[in-house]
Order: structure tokens, then sequence, then C-alpha cells
């Protein structure tokens, strides 16, 4: 049966179905269809998933477009009052702060455009991993990151830092992502969101643990390795780029000059290099996956693209979902531990791990690499000041 949450915080347990407010315990027992994820939710099918991201208002028919308009207004109204009244969202359940009468009344038309989404949308063929990406994603917004502004404190005869500081100290310290923000399935993080994806390089000091490290697994030139696996190549061990020098151009040049050249080839057609050609592959994965019109990636991921894009569509889209299928198993095995993925950068997956736990850091290296990909991994006291591991 068709319901809506109320909230999407653990702590915050509420519902509406066939006009009334159910709360806490005391939820009905056949919730079947819903728009968005709550983490409190039983399995259920969310309608926001069938629609790659549009909004309600997008997805709204025509005869409900005049009842969606006046309630949007007032759910902007409620918005803008807890700024004004400098009420923290984070801290408080969005159904104590609006008038009953009104969620009532939200919630019965979101009902209708769910039923809307329900009947005229397929459920899509990867809805599996979209749901199992959005619950792992769910679960590193509920954390909050532990941030320490004393480093920005310091540096404030910095106009940058200055900058940061104000625009970012008065938000949340929460990563809010999403899941659709891109056409490749890279993640973008949303307006109210902690700017992890974003931030300067020389602020990350002030991205503490909870626990006692941060340990971020990283892939080691991860679209170079998606081009092997997508041309059915062999994954070389170790760095990528040191075996490009000694094994692809053999002419003595620096693995910096080795990095560009591999890169300079792979996105600029006009550049022709047959050793290059014979590893990587490039005209033949382009012929594999592109039709003329869209690439479809060996996950099932279809992006509309002409020639010049097609080739950096299928490797950002592939490394994007090769990168958070493992981030499913990593939080699925971090289940009921202390230790909790903290937030992921692209191809990076940073955990906050607790000293007792630390036997869980080679289990994870081993999920990150069981398809031959090499990783990276490092561990710091703050994210500024990682070193690496030697596993």
């Amino acid at each position: 049966m068709l319901f809506q949450a109320l909230d999407n915080k653990n702590d915050c347990v509420g519902v509406y179905m066939g006009g009334k407010l159910y709360f806490d315990d005391n939820l009905p027992g056949n919730l079947t269809k819903t728009w968005s994820f709550a983490p409190y939710l039983p399995d259920v099918e969310y309608a926001s998933l069938y629609v790659g991201g549009k909004s309600l208002e997008e997805v709204c028919p025509e005869h409900l477009k005049e009842d969606w308009t006046q309630v949007s207004a007032k759910l902007r109204a409620f918005y803008r009052s807890f700024v004004l009244a400098k009420i923290n969202l984070n801290e408080n359940c969005f159904f104590d702060l609006v008038d009953p009468q009104f969620l009532v009344d939200f919630c019965e038309l979101k009902n209708r455009i769910c039923s809307h989404v329900f009947e005229k949308y397929e459920r899509p063929e990867n809805y599996d991993f979209l749901l199992g990406l959005t619950k792992a994603l769910n679960q590193i917004e509920q954390r909050p990151l532990n941030i320490d502004y004393a480093p920005l404190k310091k540096r404030q005869y910095q106009k940058k830092a200055r900058y940061f500081m104000k625009k970012y100290s008065e938000i949340g310290p929460y990563c809010r992502y999403n899941v659709f923000g891109t056409k490749t399935g890279r993640l973008t993080t949303h307006r109210d969101s902690f700017p992890i994806l974003t931030m300067d390089r020389d602020f990350r000091d002030i991205i503490k643990p909870h626990g006692d490290w941060l340990v971020e697994f990283d892939y080691n030139a991860a679209e170079l390795r998606t081009m092997l696996f997508l041309a059915a190549q062999e994954q070389p061990r170790g760095d990528l780029h040191e075996w490009n020098m000694s094994n692809v151009f053999q002419d003595g040049r620096s693995r910096e000059k080795a990095k560009l050249g591999v890169f300079s080839w792979l996105f600029d057609e006009s550049k022709t290099d047959k050793r290059l050609e014979s590893v990587y592959k490039r005209d033949e994965i382009r012929n594999k996956y592109w039709d003329g019109e869209k690439v479809v990636n060996p996950y099932g991921r279809t992006i509309a693209a002409d020639r010049h894009h097609s080739l950096s569509y299928m490797i950002q889209s592939t490394t994007a979902d090769i990168v958070f299928r493992k981030l499913i198993e990593i939080v699925n095995l971090l289940e009921n531990k202390e230790s909790s993925v903290s937030f992921t950068i692209h191809d990076a997956i940073i955990l906050d791990i607790v000293d007792k736990e630390r036997y869980t850091i080679p289990m994870i290296k081993d999920i990150m690499t069981n398809n031959g990909f090499e990783v990276n991994v490092k561990a710091g006291k703050d994210f500024g000041s990682m070193r690496t591991l030697n596993l």
C-alpha cells in the first residue's frame, strides 16, 4: 500500500498512510510503495529510483500541477522559517516542526504522484544496485564527520581559508550524496552537504576520525585499469604508470611524462600510438560499447553520447559502477561494527577505523582488489596527513 515517510533520519520514525499519521513503534504493517528511502523502513519499492533522479515536480502529472504548486510553496515557507529561526533539521524531526494537517495534505499528494510513477515508469534493470547504493550512502549521511576547524583558524591570513570557514562552518558536518547528480553515475553532493567532493586539499586536515584512524582505499590509475577491464586485458601489478614506462613507452621517459602521454592519447582521437592501442584498445572498446547514439557499459548503464564523449562516458560510468559495488560490500561488512565508511571521493573510499577493528583493513583490501585492480591504502590521524600502509 502507498505511504510516505515523514523524515529520513533514524531517530525520526513516522509515516503517512490512508489519511493518518503513524509514529515510532506504531507503523502499519502493509507498507509497500513510497517516494524515497528512509533507514527505518522495511523493504519496499521507491518511486524516486524509477525516475532516475527526477524531482516530484518533474514527474507530477498535469492534473495535479496546481495542487503541487500550492503545497510546495507552503513547504518552502516552512524551510525559510527554519533558516530564520536557526533550527537545525539534523537535530530535529521535520514532523515535529510543522502543522499535522500540512503533513497529511503534502503526503497524500505525494502518494498520488507516486501512483502515477508506478503506473507510467518501468522498474530500472539496475534497481537493486541503486537501492543498495542508496542504503550505503544513507548510512554515511547518518554519521556526522568529525570536523575540527582549529587548523583553519591558524590560516585566517589566507583569503581562501576565511572564505571556506565563512561558507561552511554553519553547514552541518554531513555528506549528502546525490546518486543521480551526473549522467555517468559519478556522485555529486546536495547543496546542504559538507563539500567533501570539492573541498581544497589544503583543508583536509580539519577532517578527523571519530575512532582512531582514517584509512583510505584508492584505486591505482582507476580509469586506465577500467580500460584494461573493458578490453579484457590482464591487470598489471604495482603502479600502472610505472608499468607503462617500462612496458609500453620504453623510451626512458619519467613517470609523470608517461602519465601525461597516455591520457593525452586516450582522450584525443587525433593522436595515434600503436603501443598504447595494443594495450588499452581504445578503438576496440568504443566499437564494442558505443552504437553511434549511446554507450551501454557492462553493468547495463545506458548513456546518450556522441562520438566525442563516448569513450569518457564509458570509462567514467564503468569506474563509478565498480567503485560503488565495492562500497556496498564494505558497508555491509562493517554493519554492527564501531568502524564505518566515513565518506567516498570518486574512486576512493575512506573509513573511520577503531583500533580494535583494524583486522578489517586487510579484509577490505581483499574486497577492493578481487577484480584484479591494484589499490593504494593510506592511514592517518586526519585526512590531510595520510601515509601509505604496506599490507
